[in-house]
C-alpha cells in the first residue's frame, strides 16, 4: 500500500561509509525513559499486526494481539465512491477491531494521493487552498466517527509527509501553507505556514472533542537529510536528532496555541524486506543484531541510539510500525502466499527470536511502548505465511507466549528496565516482576472463606449480581454471555457467570460508569475452573474524556490463580482518578478455542 521512501538516501545524495566508532558519536543518552504512556494505551509493550477490514486472521490466530492497524488512504471517506461521504466504512474498522479485542489504529495517510502529483509535490499539496480544505474536512469527519466510537483509537499522521516537508522547506517551519486559508472555521486562528500545517491535526482534535484519540507524528529516519539508519552511518546522531526536533516543535511537537502536542512519535524501521532491497535494487539496509556493534555501523544499536535521543530530546514515546516479517528462512521470491514466500530480513527474529526479550526491554528503555508488523506493500513477508525452522508461522507461534502471559510492563518515566546480560535483570519479561516494575500485579491467591467486601448490587459499594447482571456484559470474540446464576456464588446466591465460546482470543466482561471513588482500590473475586484455557486476566478501569481517557490495568498470568477456587483480583487507581468510571471490568485471554464457564463476583471498593 505505502510507496518506499527509501530513494530518498539517492534524492539526498547521501554517501554510505562506514567508520570506527568515536567519542562524537558513542555518547550514552541520559538515563530513564522520559514522557508519559498516552492515556488509553496499555502500560505494556503492545504488538500488533495490519489487517483490513473484514478479515478474521487476527482474531482466529488464538494469540491475544494488542493492536490493529490499517491504512486510511484518499477515498476512503466515502469508501471509494461506494457509500455517502461520512466516514461510516472508518468507523466500521474501528468498532469491528473493538469487537476482536484490538486497539485500532488507522492510519491517517491521504496526502500522498491527493490531486497534484506524489510525494515529491508534497509542498505544493500542502499549499492548494482547495485541496486543503478538502483535505482537512476528510480528517474532521474522521475524528468525528472516532469520537462517537467512544474508546481509545491509536492515529498515525502522515507516514513521511514531515520529513518531506522539512526537506523541501528547508527545515523552515514558516514556509507557506494553506491552513486558516481554507476557510474552515476550526482552522481560523492558525498561521498559514507548515508549522500551522501540523497544528491543524490538533485543533480539529480540540474543536471535534475527540479526546479519546492518540494523535502519532511520524519521524523519518532520514527527515534531518541524512538517513541515519541506512546510510549516513559515519554522522554523530544528536545533532541529526536536534535538526528534526527544532523543525517539529512549533508543528506540534513542542507548546502551542492548541494547547496540546502529539501523544506519540511514529518510526517505521523499515518499510520493505531487506533482502528485497538488496536483490532487487542493490541497497544494502541489513542491520547487525550483534548487541556491541559500534554506534557508527549499520545496527540495531545504531537504530536504538537514536530512538533514545529523540525520546531524550522530545520527551516523547515511540510505536514502531509496518515492521518487516521477513525471517532467515523466507524463500526470497515476490510473496504468492506459498510457505515462505517472501523476502528475508531480521527484524522480527531481532524482537521474537532467541534474544527476544532483551531486546524487547531494550526498546522500551528507549521509550518504545508499541511493535507493529506489517508489510509496507505488495510482494513482502507476511505474517500468514512466514514459517520458521519448525515448521511453524513465525511471528504467531513466538509473540503468543509473552502475549499470552500478560507481555512486559512498560518502565515509568525516569526508569529503565533491567536487560537480562548486563547483570541488572530482574526476570524475565513473560510472569516474573523486576526492577522495572512488577508485571504481575494479581494476589493469585484464594478468598473461598473471605467476607465479601460489597456485594451491593450497584449501591456504589461493588457489583454482587444478586439482581442480575447490574450492567455488566461481554465482548470479544471469546465471550459468549454473561449471565446472572445461581451455580456458584463467592458472596450471597449469585454471580456472574462468563460463558467462552470456543474461540481463542481476548475477551472483555465490563461494566459502564461504576461509582468507584477517587483513589479507589477495586477487588474482584475470579472462579477458574480446572482445563480451563485461559492465560492472563488483567482488571482494568477506563476513565473518560476529562482523565484523557486514561486506562488502568494490572496483568495475573493465569498459572498463578488457583483452579477450582475464588481468587482475588485487586485493582488500585490513580490518586488523581475521576469518578464514575467510564468503564470498569476484566480482560481474559485464551489461547486455544475453550467452551467452559468463568465466574466473577464481590466486585469491591
Amino acid at each position: 500500500m505505502r510507496t518506499t521512501l527509501r530513494r530518498t538516501v539517492a534524492v539526498l545524495a547521501l554517501a554510505c561509509t562506514t567508520l570506527a566508532v568515536s567519542s562524537a558519536f558513542a555518547q550514552a543518552a541520559p538515563p530513564g525513559v522520559k514522557g508519559p504512556v498516552p492515556t488509553g494505551l496499555p502500560n505494556r509493550l503492545s504488538i500488533g499486526l495490519f489487517e483490513e477490514a473484514g478479515q478474521n486472521w487476527m482474531r482466529d490466530s488464538g494469540v491475544p494481539w494488542d493492536v490493529r492497524y490499517r491504512y486510511l488512504t484518499k477515498g476512503w471517506v466515502d469508501n471509494w465512491g461506494w457509500g455517502p461521504r461520512d466516514g461510516a466504512w472508518a468507523k466500521t474498522f474501528l468498532t469491528e477491531s473493538n469487537s476482536q479485542g484490538f486497539i485500532p489504529a488507522p492510519v491517517f495517510y491521504q496526502l500522498f494521493a491527493e490531486p497534484g502529483g506524489g510525494e515529491a509535490e508534497s509542498l505544493a499539496k500542502v499549499q492548494n487552498i482547495d485541496t486543503m480544505r478538502g483535505y482537512f474536512s476528510d480528517f474532521k469527519i474522521l475524528l468525528q466517527r472516532a469520537k462517537e466510537y467512544g474508546r481509545p483509537v491509536l492515529m498515525p499522521i502522515e507516514p513521511d509527509a514531515v520529513g518531506l516537508l522539512q526537506f523541501y522547506t528547508n527545515s523552515n517551519p514558516n514556509t507557506y501553507a494553506a491552513v486558516a486559508a481554507t476557510g474552515m472555521p476550526e482552522l481560523a486562528g492558525l498561521p498559514n505556514t507548515v508549522a500551522g500545517w501540523g497544528l491543524a491535526f490538533l485543533q480539529l482534535r480540540k474543536a471535534v472533542g475527540a479526546n479519546n484519540v492518540i494523535l502519532g507524528l511520524h519521524i523519518s529516519a532520514w527527515a534531518s537529510g541524512k538517513d541515519i539508519s541506512c546510510c549516513s552511518i559515519s554522522d554523530p546522531l544528536q545533532p541529526e536528532v536536534d535538526k528534526v526536533v527544532n523543525f517539529l516543535k512549533p508543528l506540534g511537537l513542542g507548546a502551542n496555541s492548541t494547547g496540546a502536542t502529539y501523544d506519540v512519535l511514529v518510526g517505521d524501521p523499515l518499510d520493505r524486506d531487506a533482502d528485497f532491497y538488496k536483490l532487487t535494487r542493490g541497497q544494502d539496509v541489513w542491520w547487525d543484531t550483534n548487541d556491541n556493534a559500534a554506534i557508527a555501523s549499520r545496527s540495531f544499536n545504531r537504530y536504538h541510539q537514536w530512538l533514545t535521543l529523540m525520546n531524550q530530546t522530545s520527551g516523547k514515546r515511540w510505536v514502531l510500525w509496518q515492521i518487516p516479517l521477513g525471517n532467515s528462512q523466507h524463500r526470497n521470491i515476490n510473496n504468492d502466499g506459498t510457505p515462505r514466500a517472501g523476502y528475508r530480513d531480521n527484524r522480527t527474529e531481532y524482537f521474537f527470536g532467541p534474544a527476544g526479550d532483551a531486546h524487547r526491554r531494550k526498546f522500551a528503555n528507549a521509550g518504545v511502548i508499541a511493535l507493529l508488523f506489517g508489510a509496507g506493500a505488495g510482494g513482502q513477508s507476511s505474517y500468514t505465511n512466514d514459517l520458521g525452522t519448525n515448521g511453524q508461522p513465525y511471528l504467531k507461534s513466538n509473540a503468543s507466549p509473552f502475549l499470552t502471559a500478560g507481555g512486559l510492563t512498560l518502565p515509568a518515566t525516569g526508569t529503565t528496565l533491567p536487560v537480562p546480560g548486563t547483570g541488572t535483570d530482574g526476570g524475565t519479561d513473560a510472569g516474573v516482576p523486576d526492577a522495572g516494575g512488577p508485571r504481575d500485579a494479581g494476589s493469585g491467591g484464594t478468598d473461598a472463606g473471605t467476607p465479601d467486601a460489597g456485594s451491593g448490587g450497584g449501591t456504589g459499594r461493588g457489583y454482587g449480581f444478586e439482581s442480575g447482571t447490574e450492567g455488566w456484559s461481554a465482548t470479544g470474540a471469546p465471550l459468549k454471555a454473561a449471565t446472572s446464576t445461581t451455580t456458584r456464588p463467592q458472596s450471597g446466591t449469585r454471580s456472574l457467570a462468563i460463558a467462552f465460546s470456543g474461540t481463542a482470543g481476548t475477551g472483555v466482561v465490563s461494566v459502564m460508569t461504576a461509582t468507584v471513588p477517587q483513589a479507589g482500590v477495586v477487588t474482584m473475586r475470579l472462579w477458574v475452573p480446572a482445563g480451563s484455557k485461559l492465560t492472563a486476566v488483567q482488571p482494568f478501569a477506563l476513565e473518560g474524556a476529562t482523565s484523557n481517557w486514561r486506562y488502568t490495568g494490572k496483568w495475573t498470568a493465569a498459572s498463578s490463580l488457583q483452579t477450582g477456587a475464588w481468587n482475588t483480583l485487586t485493582l488500585p487507581l490513580p490518586s488523581d482518578s475521576t469518578t464514575p468510571l467510564y468503564q470498569l471490568g476484566v480482560e481474559l485471554i485464551t489461547n486455544a478455542g475453550w467452551t467452559g464457564t468463568v465466574h466473577l463476583d464481590s466486585v469491591a471498593w
